[in-house]
């Protein structure tokens, strides 16, 4: 393992499944403390149960329209970690798709 992400801490968006999940994997693998958020709590802790990484690896439920629960789910990271090196913001609400005439 490239132990680049060692002691760094990356906070990752929808990590519960797709991209999010894919990048919350990578990250873990290469050594991060990934705070795991979505809306879908069964989602995070399947994830955080696959990375295999045991603490390294915090659920956190967040739903990013809130500005409640960001700053809930900031508060978290800091009590667990103490800091944030990275944030990968992959959460969204989808929209209508627009068609070119």
């Amino acid at each position: 393992m490239n132990s680049s992400g060692r002691g760094k801490v990356a906070v990752v968006t929808g990590a519960g499944s797709g991209i999010g999940k894919a990048v919350a994997l990578a990250l873990l693998r290469e050594g991060y403390r990934v705070v795991l958020r979505d809306r879908r709590m069964e989602r995070l802790h399947e994830v955080a149960q696959e990375s295999g990484c045991g603490d390294r690896a915090l659920a956190v439920s967040c739903d990013v329209s809130q500005p409640d629960s960001v700053r809930a789910a900031f508060d978290k990271t800091r009590q667990m970690f103490g800091r944030l090196d990275s944030l990968f913001n992959n959460a969204g609400v989808g929209a209508d798709g627009i068609s070119h005439v």
